[in-house]
């Protein structure tokens, strides 16, 4: 109870934060396409395409500062194509995408990117991962993640004891409409996080797989059990390259004295890539990356992340046109495609508008249980004297038998080993409030049982 409170009160403000801004962003998806039309439509359908590499390099003319990173071939007839760039002017980690109309080669325009994201889904992924606060502001949406599942299991375990202990378990997800004052608040907190328990714990694991410090055990687990993601060799020679689990920003292996290749260099042979990709099957939407040093092929990768999701990918030899390396998302590990399903799920794409709204339930729902876990808060303050409500006592681990307690702390520290986020708060946590448990009189720190 006592950890439950703590985390509720603590991290709360975190957890309220993420729920709103991951709301925000749930809306996001259908205004990029509204908002940037003459970027990604063209005014008429042509008769046929011009060849990849005369696309590109109107791309090119029109933002000479730039350096093709990939390519968006359309998806539809009045889509344009789409030409990412790496530039000096645009800030760490974004791209310049240039838009070209492939029946004429206009082009219509350049926006700053993330990733896949136009810049309204780009502004608020990032509000919501860092709060536009760089590298130091991952550390609050960790934060969150890393409590949200201890949060929301105590609160289940807590809630079943409670409806238990009234003898109310058939009520477990009904609130108590005729009750009034803090057991009605309790009812709603506790019946509303039933019902959202399920989605904030996969909330919780697939925001833990991207965060800064529990992410790199994540990487590291994957990697030793061989659940990473695979990707093709993009290396003509045939040599395997490092497993890294590393994902579609990735070229794989090379040479150890590879030689850079002039822009120029790198595109070479675009045309005949895009045709051996669309002969040997693969759907679009599709992304061209091409070569980075001399002996490399083009990686060419689908990437419909909507159900049924589509992710095979190949390497082709510019000068032949050959395929020299091929992996079908069919291939992939049960857990890889289970974690890009979940990922894709956590981002409100993977089923589209549904997903979308049932993302938007879920984090208005969790809204609602931590405020009134506040106002439950308040509601236990004293009536006749101005103080703040008072914590659920103290010394509930000194009950526990020795080996029970021993068996607690130890998976606790491992849990903290790996979620280092969680570990570091909490040790704060115990310090602090050891230390107020001995500074105050022993008759002001123990309170009343909590019954939730």
């Amino acid at each position: 109870m006592r950890l439950h409170f703590y985390g509720g009160m603590l991290a709360g403000p975190f957890l309220l934060i993420a729920a709103i801004t991951g709301l925000l962003y749930t809306f996001t998806p259908q205004l990029d396409p509204i908002v940037f039309r003459d970027e990604l439509k063209v005014d008429q359908v042509g008769d046929a395409p011009l060849p990849m590499s005369e696309q590109i390099a109107r791309a090119m003319a029109a933002h000479p500062e730039g350096e093709v990173t990939s390519i968006r071939p359309p998806s539809a007839p009045d889509e344009t194509t789409q030409v990412v760039m790496a530039a000096p002017d645009v800030p760490t980690d974004y791209s310049r995408t240039v838009f070209v109309d492939p029946y004429n080669g206009e082009v219509r325009g350049a926006l700053t990117t993330y990733g896949q994201w136009l810049p309204i889904r780009a502004w608020f992924d990032e509000f919501h991962r860092n709060l536009h606060l760089g590298e130091y502001g991952r550390n609050y949406s960790e934060l969150a993640a890393s409590w949200m599942w201890v949060v929301a299991l105590g609160g289940l375990a807590l809630w079943i004891g409670y409806r238990a202990r009234t003898k109310k378990l058939r009520r477990l997800a009904v609130p108590d409409r005729e009750k009034s004052g803090r057991t009605r608040t309790l009812s709603w907190h506790g019946s509303v996080g039933l019902l959202v328990v399920a989605g904030l714990l996969g909330l919780s694991i697939t925001g833990l797989t991207w965060s800064r410090y529990a992410g790199e055990s994540i990487s590291d687990l994957r990697t030793s059990l061989s659940w990473t993601t695979p990707s093709v060799n993009t290396v003509l020679s045939g040599e395997t390259p490092s497993d890294t689990g590393a994902s579609h920003h990735d070229s794989g292996a090379e040479p150890a004295a590879a030689a850079a290749l002039t822009p120029e260099q790198a595109l070479r042979g675009v045309d005949r890539v895009l045709e051996t990709a669309d002969t040997a099957g693969l759907q679009r939407p599709m992304w061209l990356y091409p070569p980075t040093a001399a002996g490399e092929g083009w990686r060419v990768e689908e990437n419909k992340r909507r159900a049924p999701t589509r992710s095979d990918a190949i390497t082709v030899d510019p000068g032949s046109g050959q395929i020299t390396d091929r992996v079908d998302f069919a291939s992939w590990p049960l857990i890889a495609k289970m974690t890009n399903w979940t990922i894709d799920m956590h981002m409100g794409i993977l089923f589209g508008i549904v997903n979308q709204i049932v993302l938007a339930l879920l984090m208005i729902g969790f809204i609602t249980v931590i405020i009134r876990g506040y106002i439950m808060w308040w509601q236990r303050r004293p009536t006749r004297h101005r103080r703040l409500p008072r914590a659920p006592r103290r010394g509930a681990l000194s009950e526990l038998k020795p080996i029970e307690a021993l068996v607690l702390i130890v998976v606790i520290a491992a849990i903290g080993w790996y979620v280092p986020l969680f570990g570091w708060s909490l040790g704060a946590f115990v310090v602090i409030d050891a230390a107020v448990g001995l500074l105050r009189p022993r008759n002001s720190h123990t309170g009343p049982r909590q019954t939730a």
